[in-house]
């Protein structure tokens, strides 16, 4: 006969293998990549499919067209959406993580405190302007980036208090994990986001508000900053090495300037 503690422990560690076990069907409630194109293809954009708080995880929906359906609060963890259109879609609080989103279309959805990390965009180890989705007047205030998202366009997006740049890993560490190569910031509200450690070559933040951002040690190399209102912003040890600041606002009010990398080769 075994004891009540033995017996305890044996059901603990059955507990325990169970937790380590991959995930081979899907879980009670999850949705069909069927039914997620059903629901699409009946609902319209003025009576838009409501798919809130559903378990998403690893559907193919490439190609599909969202119009403007409510994602809020979804895990679309691993997803692919090559070529789909949410654009207008809700996705407050979704989690996009590890998502495929190469050519996806989120013009002007709601991505307000979503989690965008590990996406994927280029199969290719050279990433193709081509294949950068869109985020063009999205709101993303409060979101998480992790990501290579090189040549995306967020031209007129919010991204206030957004975490793009380093991010605190498991184990306790920082280390950078966002690349935005030849990004378009254009206009963008930007106001408190945390851009640090994250590479920024040649990205374009014209008339963009970077009031109180913090872009320490990042990488602004090429940048163009034309028109920017950087007051406040932390540039501490951030490369400036060929940024275009003409017409900066706040310049003289940015923290760190004194440490910011090669302001002597930055184009005023």
């Amino acid at each position: 006969m075994h004891s009540r503690r033995q017996r305890a422990v044996a059901a603990a560690g059955w507990v325990v293998l169970a937790v380590m076990q991959p995930a081979t069907h899907a879980t009670a409630g999850q949705l069909t990549a069927r039914q997620v194109t059903e629901r699409l293809f009946k609902a319209t954009v003025s009576d838009p499919a409501n798919l809130a708080a559903q378990d998403l995880r690893g559907l193919d929906l490439s190609g599909l067209v969202f119009k403007r359906a409510s994602l809020e609060g979804s895990d679309l963890t691993g997803v692919d959406l090559t070529g789909s259109d949410l654009s207008g879609t809700n996705l407050e609080r979704a989690s996009l993580d590890r998502a495929t989103v190469s050519r996806s279309d989120f013009s002007g959805a709601n991505l307000e405190g979503a989690r965008l990390r590990m996406m994927a965009v280029s199969n290719g180890l050279d990433p193709v302007a081509a294949d950068a989705p869109r985020f063009a007047g999205a709101n993303l205030r409060g979101a998480e980036i992790e990501a290579r998202l090189d040549f995306a366009d967020f031209h007129g997006a919010d991204l206030s208090h957004a975490k793009i740049g380093r991010q605190l890993a498991l184990w306790g560490s920082y280390k950078p994990r966002s690349v935005m190569i030849g990004c378009d910031f254009s206009g963008a509200r930007l106001v408190g986001v945390s851009f640090e450690k994250s590479v920024l070559r040649f990205a374009k933040f014209a008339g963009a508000d970077l009031t109180g951002a913090d872009l320490r040690e990042s990488d602004l190399s090429g940048a163009d900053l034309t028109g920017a209102d950087l007051t406040g912003a932390r540039l501490d040890g951030a490369d400036l090495d060929r940024a275009i600041l003409t017409a900066v606002k706040g310049l003289d009010r940015a923290e760190g300037l004194a440490t910011a990398l090669n302001l002597d080769r930055a184009v005023r």
